[in-house]
């Protein structure tokens, strides 16, 4: 499988509240395969973040703050 690092990029990054209330993956950036990525920005397909949470990804990620269950899903599998 390779070093985690190489299959996942950020979608979007920073620190967050503990606490998320419904509709709030939409104020965070997410844990994605890159690859999943690549394949989404050429097929307009939605990708799947560590959390669940499925969309297309088209805003830049460096403007939100890291999910909570993205950030602790990928710091067990380090």
């Amino acid at each position: 499988m390779g070093f985690l690092s190489d299959l996942l990029e950020k979608t979007k990054p920073a620190q967050t509240p503990l606490s998320i209330d419904e509709g709030d993956h939409e104020r965070f950036s997410h844990y994605v395969d890159k690859n999943k990525i690549t394949e989404s920005a050429v097929s307009g397909r939605p990708v799947r973040a560590l959390c669940g949470k499925k969309w297309i990804p088209n805003r830049d990620p460096q403007k939100f703050p890291v999910c909570p269950t993205c950030k602790e899903i990928h710091a067990s599998l380090k």
